[in-house]
């Protein structure tokens, strides 16, 4: 069944272009994080405390340029926005290599700013090239191809700083982002589809969609990454307090493994889940991985149950923005729900570190899992008032108001004119004959 699902989506036109141009501008953009950790903390000699500064100023400007990148693609199209975030980014790695610490903290938050928006493009794409009753399966594969990016491009910005160098390795980077960027605008793929390219000269206000149910959808989304971004953190320091640090990249690869399982399996299912059940099922299986804290091994193996819902959790929240959000304003939907997976992990971070240090990885895990079913909880009176359709339609201007009440009037006098004439008649009512064109 799940063949089959992927079969289908496979033959759709541009598809499997848009999936691998997709891959391969994320792989660069998912090794930048790692890249100036590495370049500040080991290259600089400035330790990881001002390495988190740079990550910082990176996570604040992509949260805010996000949803700005997603509405210049609403108003004026993929190109111009991918041709101005890649010649911001290739500017960028250029020349950070050369900067003092100072001047690259303000360049970094510039270059999280204008961050190229391969992972909200790639999915308004997606959503404007796959039909509906297919969306699930294509998000559900668009998320496993996230995890092999996030396989392959911090181990590569690793592998580069350690043996070519910081200068040499931000080179790479900056090449790999102009291909990507290159790669989207040659493609140009459709960010609405056919029958919503109507959509395009309407402006489409917010109170439409961003509604209190839309809110916490964005909730649940940040609570996922809270999750994952702590059980990340715990594992590493399960592994580390072992001494075992040699063995990380391969318990990061079988968490990963789980991932692209989970989500293999839910696209190919007859039908969906709530988002809110699947990031309530992944909090709640996160609680005990705690209580295998003494042996890492095991500890990597309890991370099985919820590291099958990662990919479906991510991919359902994803399929119900497309649905609830219109086409027009779905480039800027797609931006916030970027903001919210990074507003998830950036808070997750620091918490669960602290718990880490204080009473250890096992706590971190319990207090991970308990605060994605509690954000469920508190979404869960918001999403009964969610949307019923799965798209809006723009709101009618005054013109269009009027004509669709003129239209009604005469469906109506037509209707009361037809049951005149097929009644028998009244002589205290006479009709008045219907005018002719001479």
């Amino acid at each position: 069944m799940a063949l089959t699902a992927y079969r289908r989506l496979f033959k759709i036109p541009g598809v499997p272009t848009l999936l691998l141009v997709g891959l391969l501008a994320r792989v660069p953009s998912v090794a930048t994080g790692m890249a100036l950790t590495l370049y500040v903390a080991e290259v600089m000699k400035l330790g990881y405390g001002k390495a988190g500064l740079i990550t910082m100023a990176s996570t604040v400007g992509m949260a805010i340029g996000s949803p700005l990148s997603g509405r210049f693609v609403d108003r004026y199209g993929l190109r111009p926005v991918v041709a101005v975030t890649t010649l911001v980014q290739a500017a960028f790695w250029a020349s950070a290599w050369a900067l003092p610490f100072p001047a690259l903290v303000a360049a970094t938050a510039v270059a999280g700013l204008l961050a190229l928006p391969v992972f909200s493009v790639t999915r308004q794409c997606l959503a404007a090239l796959v039909p509906v009753s297919q969306r699930r399966s294509a998000f559900a594969l668009d998320s496993m191809l996230v995890e092999l990016s996030y396989m392959v491009g911090p181990a590569v910005a690793v592998a580069g700083i350690t043996t070519l160098g910081g200068r040499e390795t931000m080179a790479i980077i900056g090449v790999g982002l102009v291909i990507g960027g290159l790669g989207l605008i040659m493609l140009n793929a459709p960010t609405r589809a056919a029958d919503e390219l109507v959509e395009q000269a309407v402006r489409v206000p917010r109170r439409q969609w961003l509604t209190p149910a839309f809110v916490a959808l964005l909730g649940t989304a940040a609570a996922a990454t809270f999750v994952l971004t702590a059980s990340e953190l715990s594992l590493v320091a399960t592994i580390n307090q072992a001494g075992d640090e040699q063995w990380v990249g391969l318990a990061m690869a079988a968490w990963c493994l789980y991932s692209l399982v989970g989500g293999f399996v839910y696209g190919g299912m007859s039908r969906g889940l709530s988002p809110l059940a699947l990031i309530a099922g992944m909090g709640l299986l996160t609680v005990p991985v705690g209580l295998a804290v003494g042996d890492w091994r095991w500890v990597t193996l309890a991370l099985l149950p919820a590291g099958l819902l990662c990919a479906p959790s991510l991919s359902a929240t994803v399929d119900v923005v497309t649905r609830w959000v219109p086409a027009g304003a779905r480039g800027e939907a797609m931006g916030l729900h970027g903001t919210a997976l990074l507003a998830g992990g950036a808070v997750s971070a620091p918490i669960a570190g602290a718990i880490i240090d204080g009473s250890g990885p096992g706590w971190a895990f319990a207090l991970a899992g308990l605060v994605g079913v509690a954000m469920v909880a508190v979404a869960l009176p918001f999403w009964r008032h969610r949307p019923e359709t799965p798209a809006f339609t723009p709101a009618p201007t005054e013109e269009r108001g009027a004509r669709e009440e003129a239209t009604v009037a005469e469906e109506r006098a037509a209707r009361e004119e037809a049951a005149v004439s097929a009644a028998v008649p009244v002589p205290a009512r006479p009709q008045t004959p219907a005018p002719t064109l001479e």
